[in-house]
């Protein structure tokens, strides 16, 4: 998940499924709103949730319903064979009529207004294309989806995406083979913006292309899973925290982390991943150089040096003050 970050009213209740739908082999389309009729907080595309399942288990999923509609909230979830819970939770004990706790939206892959547009979406990496292309569609810009996926019928909102005629591609692995990115992106341009979703080989693909051959700032990407960085070469080491709002200084020790640290101290913080993937955790950064290890901001972001996620991010001078 990488871009600027938008705000919004960050919402933390319980709402009920209206509806759980299949819309491919093991992907379910979970149609949520609240239980007294009340309008939902208003999201962009590019948006996820918090799912607080139970014991625990967060896990966060993109909005791929209208934001224009504020009844409702809707998320696809892949039910995975390696599922370590959330997943399998989603699809076996989520119906119609159930109660879910749900927390958010925030943004960390906003659509950045282009007058072009280039989606690649791989398996339930389409989710928050949709809210995309639609409003690419409404805004008059022009865009094109490649969606590749294991078959066809792994392929979830193929009806919806019908409807877009052939500003889409469809390309299951089964009948057509991979996703040709040296076409899909043999022409670089300025005018133009790539957005990419899916599983890390194909986000992993879509970033050496575009960052050797295509202007900087044009790459826009959601990860999954987290992004693998090497441990530093000679060790973990232990640095000074300075809160400067709460006027405390600590000490981050090398196997705890500033989230960590922060919560041993009684300092109120919100996470949710603790993998640098879903950007809860972000603080502001006063003073100090950030060794940033997360997967939500981008390089400029991170050249930027005034934010942080503190569940993975560390520090690789002595001392880090934060505004918390």
């Amino acid at each position: 998940m990488a871009g600027t970050i938008t705000t919004v009213r960050e919402h933390e209740g319980d709402l009920v499924v209206e509806s759980a739908d299949i819309v491919a082999e093991d992907v379910v389309a979970l149609t949520l709103v609240d239980p007294d009729g009340d309008a939902l907080p208003p999201w962009t595309p590019g948006a996820h949730v918090d799912l607080i399942l139970e014991d625990g288990l967060v896990r966060q999923y993109s909005l791929c319903s209208d934001p224009a509609d504020s009844r409702v909230i809707r998320v696809g979830v892949l039910k995975t064979p390696d599922s370590r819970g959330g997943s399998r939770f989603v699809h076996e004990r989520l119906t119609k009529g159930s109660t879910v706790r749900v927390r958010g939206p925030r943004n960390h892959f906003p659509l950045v207004s282009s007058p072009r547009y280039i989606f690649i979406g791989g398996g339930i990496g389409i989710t928050p294309m949709l809210p995309m292309i639609a409003e690419a569609e409404a805004t008059g810009a022009d865009w094109h989806l490649y969606y590749g996926g294991r078959s066809r019928a792994s392929m979830g909102f193929l009806d919806e995406l019908a409807a877009y005629g052939d500003k889409v591609t469809l390309v299951p692995q089964d009948e057509a083979g991979i996703l040709d990115l040296a076409t899909i992106l043999g022409d670089p341009r300025d005018d133009t913006k790539v957005y990419v979703c899916g599983p890390e080989g194909l986000l992993g693909a879509v970033e050496a292309k575009c960052g050797a051959e295509w202007p900087a700032g044009s790459l826009h990407l959601e990860r999954f899973a987290a992004k693998e960085i090497e441990a530093p070469a000679e060790g973990e080491r232990s640095f000074e925290l300075e809160l400067a709002a709460s006027g405390i200084t600590l000490t981050v020790p090398p196997d705890r982390s500033i989230f960590d640290v922060c919560q041993d101290n009684g300092i109120s913080v919100m996470g949710s991943c603790h993998e640098g993937i879903c950007g809860t955790c972000e603080q502001v950064v006063l003073e100090g150089e950030v060794d940033h290890r997360d997967s939500v901001l981008s390089d400029s972001e991170k050249a930027a040096n005034d934010a942080m996620m503190i569940c993975v991010s560390r520090c690789k001078s002595d001392r880090l003050v934060l505004d918390l």
